[in-house]
């Protein structure tokens, strides 16, 4: 169920009969290479979280459009927001939510950058402490696929704009892909902060756009969308508290 097109009464009625966990999908506005759209991370989640809530009763919130992008900073077209702004947001959301009687809480994210994760995962840390009903699930597309989507990517260490990425935007909206990119795997000073981070990243890719196929995004989404039906299931059955 999609909250963004549900009336008062069938949200109402959704409760009332049962329905007591929220999706939200995180994304961001973030340079996917010459060839993918800046909404590439926001499509990817709101679509795993449409195509779940056709296998098992689901309210799916508004995708958020912005996350947190450090190693993308300096690239055309990405626009990014605090981790502090990116926790108040989730927590407000969450507060929300649970106040509707929405108790049980799968946040994924498209986006999969390390400072953008953890500011998610520390809100949810914190929102356990403050809400007594709440479970909570935060995870990345990359942590539900990675096992199983071996068998189906070829690119190894393929992570940004590569054969995943663009495969899944072929599926789903192959309007938006113009074209392919280099093949690129970039590589930042270790433990060194840069200011130009774009030296170290030219194209923005990182893996193997030219591998990707509408298929494999088909087969991933898919994937993506089972393993989160298992978490809700997972929360909804209280096994973990």
């Amino acid at each position: 169920m999609l909250l963004e097109e549900l009336t008062m009464p069938q949200v109402e009625a959704a409760l009332a009969a049962g329905c007591r966990t929220v999706y939200i999908p995180f994304g961001a506005l973030e340079e996917h290479g010459p060839h993918l759209p800046l909404s590439t991370d926001t499509i990817q989640a709101y679509q795993v979280g449409k195509r779940a809530a056709e296998l098992v009763p689901l309210f799916v919130a508004p995708p958020i459009p912005y996350g947190n992008c450090r190693s993308t900073s300096c690239h055309p077209g990405t626009v990014s927001i605090s981790t502090t702004t990116l926790r108040c947001l989730l927590k407000d959301l969450v507060r929300s939510f649970y106040r509707q009687g929405m108790h049980n809480v799968v946040v994924l994210t498209g986006h999969a950058g390390g400072a953008h994760r953890l500011a998610l995962q520390d809100a949810g840390e914190e929102l356990l402490d403050e809400l007594p009903e709440l479970r909570i699930a935060v995870v990345t597309e990359y942590e539900l696929a990675k096992d199983e989507g071996r068998g189906i990517i070829e690119t190894p260490g393929d992570a940004h704009a590569g054969e995943i990425e663009t495969s899944r935007i072929m599926h789903s909206h192959p309007h938006l892909v113009q074209g392919t990119a280099p093949e690129e795997y970039p590589t930042f000073p270790t433990g060194i902060l840069v200011r130009d981070k774009r030296r170290y990243w030219p194209g923005g890719v990182w893996g193997d756009p030219a591998k990707a196929t509408a298929d494999k995004g088909a087969r991933i989404e898919e994937l993506v969308a089972r393993k989160v039906v298992e978490l809700v299931r997972l929360l909804e059955e209280g096994r973990y508290v």
